[in-house]
């Protein structure tokens, strides 16, 4: 550092001329300026990293940190052992904790479900959502916007037989365009059916949110698909540019958009709403004069996370399903013959068949399970100062459950790196539950759409193994 000031030093007397501007500013280019000012702000960013990161003595202990460089690197499922059931790791600058096993998530998410209610910082997603929607919102708004969406989504079948008859119908015609690509067989082999399950899926929320059905060949609704795609690869980065996705996905769903037009010209009819966008918007109308969570903009933001979310995660899982299938082949065939003995071919998969189909039942939980889906879950944050084991947890602090660390607890399902039944068949081969099974997290941050993927899982699942026979020409590693 003296070298560089003796340098500066010298550099200023040799310039000391009339011309004194015009060479100063040749000084600013010189290396060793750059040099010193790259130290300065790099010194400075560290000590205020540093100094944030020690802003607290009584949060749990964790591998040791390193400002500005991100401990994600130490997110593996190897090293949570080590540090115990709960501890810190930082990103970047931002103190996170962790929470690792089944005892230390009952103990806060179930037990001291309030003060784990709150979203945790996810400044990409921010700056996208603004803070509103379903799934980002905070506080009162969030809670308002939940109990809405849940009430309402319920109403408009979620849970009751109407959305099953609605999955059925879908099914239907997913099955119609497979044994249409393959000349009238539906032997699923070489093809990739991933696209029309994505289509299908993607026509179930739709019913429920914008009211809407699509044919595969909408051009609008492809390119949605498309988009929704994308955002699969994306999301499991946290630092990917997810904000450039949304604004574009806002353009291509139809429903809100057409919904607030028709309000506009006075032709809703608030005595016969027909999806979740109208009974938004009559609430919307309700609360007009009143400073009020329910606006345009949470309006958009919690129909897109619906849509997405209701899209999005389950074809995956059933990507994902589909290919372990094509690994285990015995799998399947019992599965054909579970099928067989329960349903026939005459009628379609309905959820009363599932309580008589224990072999399909651990298979759809045990696909769940082996895939972890979401292995750190979606962040959290404390909504207030907490006390959690010894240690006191500062309001605002974001918190990730590690739901994969519960999901291959060894005592509850030994060898979890395997596929094995075993860990949803007893002795009997009936169908065993497991507390350890959470895919969709658990407390008050539980997935809003847990009960249409668990229906649509199965459904989809049986409907496609009770017309179609799966195989591959290369072998599935």
């Amino acid at each position: 550092m003296s070298a560089l000031l003796c340098s500066f030093l010298s550099h200023w007397h040799h310039y000391q001329s009339p011309d004194l501007s015009c060479q100063l500013l040749q000084f600013l280019y010189l290396p060793n300026l750059v040099v010193f000012l790259v130290i300065c702000i790099s010194s400075l960013l560290f000590l205020l990293a540093w100094r944030k990161m020690s802003g607290s003595g009584k949060l749990p202990p964790g591998p040791v940190a390193f400002p500005i460089i991100e401990d994600t690197l130490l997110l593996n499922m190897k090293n949570f052992a080590k540090y115990g059931p709960i501890f810190t790791i930082h990103l970047g600058s931002e103190r996170v904790v962790v929470l690792c096993g089944y005892e230390i998530m009952k103990e806060s998410l179930i037990g001291l479900g309030e003060e784990f209610s709150g979203r945790g910082s996810m400044p990409i997603f921010e700056k996208s959502t603004k803070g509103r929607g379903i799934n980002f919102s905070n506080g009162e708004q969030w809670k308002q916007l939940r109990r809405f969406s849940l009430t309402n989504l319920r109403n408009f079948g979620m849970g009751k037989k109407s959305i099953e008859e609605c999955i059925q119908e879908e099914t239907c015609f997913l099955m119609e365009r497979l044994r249409n690509t393959h000349g009238g067989d539906c032997f699923m082999s070489p093809s990739d059916p991933t696209l029309f399950l994505t289509h299908a899926l993607s026509n179930v929320i739709c019913s429920t949110v914008f009211g809407d059905w699509f044919d595969y060949e909408d051009k609008k609704f492809v390119t949605l698909i498309s988009l929704i795609q994308e955002n699969d690869k994306l999301q499991h980065s946290l630092w990917t540019a997810l904000h450039s996705f949304f604004p574009t996905l806002m353009d291509y769903i139809p429903g809100p958009y057409r919904r607030i037009f028709k309000k506009c010209s006075g032709s809703l009819d608030p005595n016969y709403p027909q999806d979740f966008i109208d009974v938004f918007l009559i609430k919307m109308g309700e609360q007009k004069n009143i400073p009020s969570e329910f606006n345009v903009e949470s309006l958009a933001r919690s129909a897109i996370e619906l849509f997405v979310g209701g899209t999005g995660t389950t074809s995956i899982t059933m990507k994902f399903g589909l290919l372990i299938l094509l690994k285990y082949p015995e799998i399947e065939e019992k599965i054909h013959k579970e099928i067989n003995c329960v349903i026939g071919q005459r009628r379609s998969p309905c959820m009363v068949d599932q309580s008589q189909m224990p072999y399909t039942d651990a298979v759809v939980h045990e696909i769940q399970r082996v895939i972890a889906l979401v292995p750190l879950g979606v962040s959290r944050a404390v909504a207030r100062d907490v006390h959690l084991k010894q240690y006191v947890i500062p309001k605002g602090t974001t918190i990730f459950p590690a739901l994969k660390s519960v999901l291959y607890n060894s005592r509850e399902f030994p060898n979890p790196e395997q596929f094995n039944l075993r860990h949803f068949l007893d002795e009997n081969d009936a169908f065993k539950k497991s507390d350890f099974f959470m895919p969709f997290s658990v407390g008050k941050r539980i997935c809003v759409g847990e009960g249409l993927a668990r229906v649509e899982l199965f459904l989809v699942l049986t409907t496609i193994l009770q017309n179609c026979t799966i195989d591959s020409k290369s072998q599935v590693e």
